[in-house]
């Protein structure tokens, strides 16, 4: 009987399996849930068994809940990400795609509207207010700030 070893790729996905480091939020390590200060210590062998009681019931009611909840979870998400995958692939692309089309005539004649209308004016009103200056003194406080054209 041949023992079959898994590839690098297999062993390295089994091993890293948040490579993305999606849940780093979830610190489920002993001493970053639980710590005593000086002042409030228990005794060393109840210390002990805290731990280990608090690492095996994790890993052992992880590994029910993962065995039992996970496939079907995974079943729903993955229901659930393919119907995203098709709608966005599908239906809002190619409705995004056409409203583009559709509106850059649209586009086109407000753009030459604007051009002949809003601009010419923003610069009529932009000459006429480049000559206005404001002069803030701090040195009259009972004066009010003077605007000088």
């Amino acid at each position: 009987m041949a023992v079959i070893k898994p590839d690098s790729a297999v062993q390295e996905a089994l091993e890293d399996r948040d490579p993305n480091n999606l849940n780093t939020h979830v610190q489920i390590v002993w001493d970053d849930i639980i710590g005593e200060p000086e002042g409030a210590r228990s005794p060393e062998c109840a210390w002990r068994l805290s731990n280990a009681c608090f690492k095996h019931t994790r890993n052992w009611c992880y590994t029910i809940l993962a065995v039992l909840i996970a496939p079907p979870c995974a079943l729903i998400l993955g229901c659930g990400f393919a119907c995203l995958a098709f709608e966005q692939i599908w239906c809002t692309g190619p409705c995004l795609r056409c409203v583009k089309i559709y509106f850059a005539s649209f586009r086109t004649i407000v753009q030459s509207c604007m051009a002949a209308t809003v601009v010419p004016t923003c610069e009529a009103i932009g000459h006429v207010c480049r000559h206005i200056r404001v002069n803030f003194r701090k040195e009259a406080p009972d004066e009010k700030d003077m605007l000088v054209v």
